[in-house]
């Protein structure tokens, strides 16, 4: 490995050093690009500081090679353990090691390895697909602590689809990891879950078939949704609780609540 700017009169002294940083992490194989920019930085901090602060640059060398060999190390174990798969959704393309908040060691116990699209959507709650999380059906099951408290947490923000809740009632976490998955509040706000009840009181959910109980016209479409009119596959709409959608004459509209019955 050779390092620019280094004059070959020192190329003892380098390897040396080399030697010595490795040791002192404990590293058997390292990522030469990483080793390459630390090892340089060094040099340069040898140049720059004081003679008698000369241990301060081999402290921090060492510090940050010691850092990047323990996140290599823990990626490489999370791709064996995954199997070079989000643990989430099996996705097996731009992979990342996730720490799993409120967690601050970074460890195979505390981390998961996740996609693009999974990370996005747990770091942006705005941009969540909920018909990518049926996913959940499968990795809930897993004998990763980590892993269950992700589900869990991402089933509480998404339950009132209806069948998240489902699974919720079927996932059983030990105590210890369920206070792991509280932790970050996502089941707090329980009591002002968005519900959504149809003429008789009944609960709505979404992909549920509701009947219309009432002619209503559709504004701006200028057709009105006859009484009796079977509304399939319907959508809830998160932040109100009394109104529904769904499609009526292949056009998407907005429905009141009061004025469907379920369809059973």
């Amino acid at each position: 490995m050779k390092l620019s700017g280094i004059s070959k009169k020192n190329a003892q002294y380098k390897s040396r050093i080399k030697k010595q940083i490795i040791a002192q992490t404990s590293i058997s194989t390292v990522n030469e690009k990483e080793l390459k920019f630390h090892l340089a930085t060094f040099f340069v901090l040898q140049r720059i500081v004081p003679l008698r602060e000369k241990n301060y640059a081999f402290d921090y060398c060492k510090s940050k090679m010691t850092k990047t060999v323990n996140e290599m190390n823990i990626e490489k174990e999370l791709i064996n353990r995954s199997g070079s798969k989000c643990e989430l959704c099996g996705a097996n393309d731009n992979l990342k090691v996730y720490l799993v908040p409120p967690k601050s060691i970074e460890n195979t116990e505390n981390c998961i390895l996740l996609c693009d699209n999974c990370l996005k959507q747990i770091e942006t709650k705005e941009d969540i697909d909920i018909n990518h999380w049926r996913c959940l059906n499968d990795s809930m099951w897993s004998q990763i602590s980590a892993v269950q408290v992700m589900a869990w947490r991402i089933l509480n923000r998404i339950k009132a689809e209806g069948w998240p809740q489902d699974l919720l009632d079927m996932l059983y976490l030990e105590e210890d990891v369920l206070a792991w998955a509280k932790a970050m509040g996502e089941a707090d706000e329980d009591s002002d879950t968005v519900k959504h009840i149809d003429s008789n009181g009944v609960l709505l959910q979404a992909g549920d078939t509701v009947v219309l109980i009432k002619d209503l016209d559709v504004k701006g479409a200028g057709f009105t949704a006859k009484r009796g009119t079977a509304v399939r596959n319907i959508s809830l709409v998160t932040d109100n609780p009394e109104h529904i959608e769904g499609r009526v004459n292949g056009q998407h509209i907005v429905i009141l609540t009061k004025f469907t019955k379920k369809s059973s």
